[in-house]
C-alpha cells in the first residue's frame, strides 16, 4: 500500500452542521470525521471533472471559432432519435 502522508487541517463549522453531521454518522455508524473526508472528497472530484469539462467546452467553442466546423441542432436530433432504434446511424460529421 502506498504511503499517504496525512495533515491535520482544521475546519470551523457551523453548529446547525455539526449535529446533523453527527446525526448522519450515527446512523451510519461511522465518524464525523470519516464523512468529511468523504465529502470533500467527493467534492474534489466532482468539481475537477466540472472544471476538465469547462476547459473541453472552451477548446471546442474555439475550435468552432478558429475553422466553422460543426454540426446543427437537426442533425444532433436525428442522429440521437436514431439510437436504439434498430436503424442507429453514425454520427454527423462536422461541416461549414
Amino acid at each position: 500500500m502506498a504511503d499517504i502522508t496525512r495533515q491535520t487541517t482544521t475546519l470551523r463549522i457551523d453548529q446547525d452542521i455539526k449535529e446533523r453531521l453527527k446525526t448522519l454518522a450515527d446512523d451510519r455508524n461511522s465518524s464525523a470525521h470519516a464523512l468529511m473526508l468523504e465529502a470533500i472528497a467527493e467534492y474534489v472530484e466532482r468539481e475537477e471533472k466540472r472544471s476538465q469539462y469547462r476547459k473541453e467546452a472552451l477548446a471546442a467553442w474555439e475550435d468552432y471559432q478558429d475553422t466553422g466546423k460543426h454540426i446543427t441542432a437537426d442533425e444532433t436530433v436525428t442522429w440521437l432519435e436514431s439510437w436504439g432504434s434498430g436503424h442507429e446511424q453514425d454520427a454527423p460529421a462536422c461541416h461549414k
